[in-house]
Order: structure tokens, then C-alpha cells, then sequence
């Protein structure tokens, strides 16, 4: 730089003696003229090898920062304007650094908490490399992870890969359950996509969660299938006394109780039996196409008796016309369960209407009734196995506070969702959704 300030100065100077010679100045006029030029030829040089080292030193800064050395600064402390520009740069510099040491620290939190995570973490591009993964997915795999290579090299699972590919094109969360990630343990995998394009998915290992759960439903199962042989025999041999006791006896009394307490425990034993098989996948449900009035109707029927001498009025309402797909039999006892228990709050002379109406996932059925209505802090856990929102009445009228559970797995099962509904003293509604056929 400070050569070509140097040269343009000796062209200055040649250009003005030849000026002079082409205009034929007199001798002491450009004499006088080329000394003064030859004096700021020389200030003008020493100025600019100066001005040239500090635009050097500013271009050497500039580099560094270039190359990544943030810690680089211009040593300038003049107040002109290129000091003034050395110091603007100066000062950008300093607080890039401040930046990229808090991004730094950031970035380090966040690899700590999430290799301290018990559940696998990968983030995938957009061309599906790897980007990222935390030590507990690194040593999931047994081949590891490695930055930059395609996912599937990483993990084959077809279902994993349909959800962050799905994730990362869709741009919504996907999740999926994965059984051959690793063999024999199985993972909810959670896959939502990243700003920037991609996805980042996280895998939760529920092998242990699944095998208690399969020996709790096997425990269950199995008291209720062993307890149902001698309630049987207890229930049979009351009745027998119950005949043959006389009319005045004490005894007839209590063998009444024994009855009724067996009778209860035999309900409970098959209800227990009943959601065992319907949360494991034992139970097969015949899914045909059906049509929502066919399933309102015979649940009016199966009820028409019983609301009756109750004096409750059965109503069907806005019966949709698409078909849905459904086991009959099985959506008949989520009816019977959902209007068994709306007859039971019911107000007599009150009523209890059932209807279906079109909804964007299929169609959506609903007993409505017009009780007392349940609190709103219950509403979250109706379909809890033994939860009861009035346990005093509700042993009393002897339910086995499984119905809503067995009710929810069903429609769990048809690929569906049930909810609730309800305001104090203005009854509740009970809402389940069926696909279309």
C-alpha cells in the first residue's frame, strides 16, 4: 500500500515538470516550484509509510479475525479517522468474542444435559446425516454414531426413520413405537423437527415399563380367572341356603349379605378379566362397517326396559350417516357402560339423550345426561381403573369402578379417543370418536 501511495506521488511530480517544460515557465518559476514539490514529495512519502503501516496493521487484524482469532486487537491509539476505525473494529471484535464465549458456554450446558439424559438423543439434517447425538444414543447402537453419515447407516428401524424423515419434511412432531432398534427392547420414539431444517428425535426405552405393566396385567388376570371358581361355588351354595332357610331365621339375614358381596365380587373378577384382555391385545375386535344408528339403536333397546321402571326417557339425536369401523359388540359395551352410569344420576323423569354427529376424524357419539354433573378436578381421571368420583354411591349402587377404563381401552383399540364433559349441576356428556369404515 505504501508503494502505490509512493508512486502516484513520483507521477504527480513528473507531471508537473512537464508542465512546465511543454509551457515553457521561466527558469526561477518552476526552479521555485519544483523544490516546494520536491519538500511535500518528501512529507508526503514519510506520511504515507505511516498511514501504510497502520492500514497494515488493520488488514493483519482483519485476518486473524478471519482465521478465527477473536482474541486478536489493533494496537492504535491515535484519534484521526483511521484511529477511529481502528477502534470501532476494535470494539466489534471484543464483543464478538464476548459472544462466541457465551455461545461456547451455552452450547457446552447443553451437551452436558443432554448426555446426562437417560433417553437417546439424535439430531439428522435435512439430507438425513447425522449432526449430533448424545452419549446415551452413541452407546445404544452398537456400530455408534458418526457424525455426517446417513442415518440409516446408523439405525435401520423402518418405523424410526419414517418418523424424523416425517418430522423433518412434514415439519410436525411424529411419534412412533420401535421394537428392532435394538433387539428384544423397545422405544417411543418422539420426532419433531428443528428450525433450521431436519429433525431431532428422542428415544425413550420402555422395555422395562412394558414388562411390568405385561406382569401386572398378568397378575391381574390370573387372581381374577382363579377367584372365579369359588365365588361361583359361594354365590351357588348361598342361594341354596337362601332356599332352604326358614322365613324368620337370623341366618337368612346374613346369607343374603354373603350373596350380594359374592355376587359384587363376581362382577369385579370379570371386569378385571374383561380390561386384562383388552389392554394386551388378547381381546380381537371384529372391525366391520357399520352404521352409528345401528349402535344407538341397540343400545336404546338394551336400556329401553330399565330406564323405563326408572323413569328416565331414552332420546336418540343427529345420527350421522357415514359408516364407521367397529366391533358391534364391543361399542355395545361401551354403551352399556356410559348409560348404565347415566342412569344412575339421572334425575327420575329426567332423560338421557345418546346421538352421533360427523366430526373432522370421523364420527362422534355421546350420552348426555342431566345430573348433578361431576367437578371439574375429576374430569381428568374418569377413565382411571377404581376411580370414583362419589365412592359412597357408587359402591352402593354396586359398581366395580372399571367400566370407564374397559370403556376407554375399547375405544382405544378401535383407533378412537373418549373424553368427558361436564358442569355442576347441569349433568355431563361422555364423548367417544370412531374412524370412518
Amino acid at each position: 500500500m505504501r508503494k502505490r501511495i509512493f508512486l502516484k506521488l513520483v507521477g504527480a511530480f513528473v507531471l508537473v515538470i512537464a508542465v512546465a517544460l511543454i509551457f515553457d515557465f521561466p527558469l526561477h518559476a518552476w526552479k521555485g516550484t519544483l523544490l516546494a514539490l520536491v519538500v511535500a514529495l518528501i512529507i508526503s512519502a514519510v506520511a504515507a509509510q505511516a498511514t501504510g503501516r497502520r492500514l497494515d496493521r488493520i488488514v493483519r487484524f482483519a485476518e486473524r479475525i478471519t482465521a478465527g482469532d477473536l482474541a486478536a486487537r489493533i494496537e492504535e491509539t491515535s484519534g484521526d479517522e483511521i484511529g477511529q476505525v481502528a477502534a470501532s473494529l476494535d470494539k466489534a471484535a471484543r464483543h464478538l468474542e464476548e459472544s462466541f464465549a457465551a455461545l461456547q458456554h451455552s452450547q457446552r450446558q447443553l451437551e452436558t444435559v443432554l448426555n446426562s439424559m437417560q433417553d437417546a438423543v439424535i439430531a439428522v439434517s435435512a439430507d438425513d446425516r447425522v449432526q449430533w447425538a448424545n452419549q446415551t444414543m452413541d452407546k445404544l447402537v452398537p456400530q455408534h454414531t458418526r457424525k455426517n453419515a446417513l442415518l440409516v447407516e446408523t439405525v435401520r428401524d423402518p418405523d424410526f426413520l419414517t418418523a424424523v424423515r416425517g418430522a423433518s419434511e412434514a415439519r410436525r412432531v411424529f411419534a412412533v413405537r420401535a421394537a428392532s432398534i435394538v433387539p428384544g427392547r423397545t422405544f417411543d420414539v418422539t420426532a419433531a423437527p428443528m428450525p433450521g431444517g431436519g429433525a431431532v428425535a428422542v428415544l425413550r426405552d420402555l422395555t422395562e415399563t412394558e414388562r411390568v405393566e405385561k406382569t401386572r396385567r398378568d397378575f391381574i388376570a390370573n387372581v381374577s380367572h382363579e377367584l372365579r371358581t369359588p365365588l361361583t361355588s359361594i354365590q351357588g351354595y348361598t342361594e341354596t341356603l337362601l332356599d332352604s332357610a326358614p322365613g324368620n331365621d337370623h341366618s337368612r339375614e346374613f346369607l343374603e349379605i354373603i350373596r350380594k358381596s359374592a355376587l359384587r365380587m363376581s362382577r369385579l373378577t370379570e371386569d378385571l378379566l374383561t380390561l386384562a384382555r383388552v389392554e394386551s391385545g388378547e381381546q380381537r375386535f371384529e372391525i366391520e362397517s357399520t352404521a352409528p344408528a345401528e349402535l344407538l339403536q341397540e343400545a336404546v333397546q338394551s336400556f329401553r326396559e330399565i330406564a323405563r321402571t326408572q323413569n328416565v326417557e331414552l332420546i336418540v339425536e343427529g345420527q350421522a350417516e357415514a359408516r364407521v369401523g367397529a366391533d358391534p359388540e364391543a361399542i355395545h359395551q361401551v354403551f352399556s357402560n356410559l348409560v348404565d352410569n347415566a342412569l344412575k344420576y339421572a334425575p327420575s323423569g329426567g332423560r338421557i339423550i345418546l346421538g352421533a354427529r360427523p366430526v373432522a376424524e370421523g364420527v362422534e357419539f355421546y350420552v348426555q345426561d342431566f345430573g348433578p354433573g361431576i367437578p371439574s378436578e375429576h374430569l381428568a381421571r374418569l377413565f382411571e381403573r377404581f376411580y370414583r368420583v362419589d365412592k359412597a354411591r357408587s359402591r352402593e349402587s354396586g359398581g366395580t369402578g372399571l367400566g370407564l377404563a374397559i370403556a376407554k381401552h375399547i375405544v382405544l383399540a378401535h383407533g378412537g379417543s373418549i373424553r368427558a364433559q361436564s358442569e355442576l349441576n347441569h349433568g355431563s356428556t361422555f364423548l367417544f370418536t370412531l374412524p370412518l369404515a
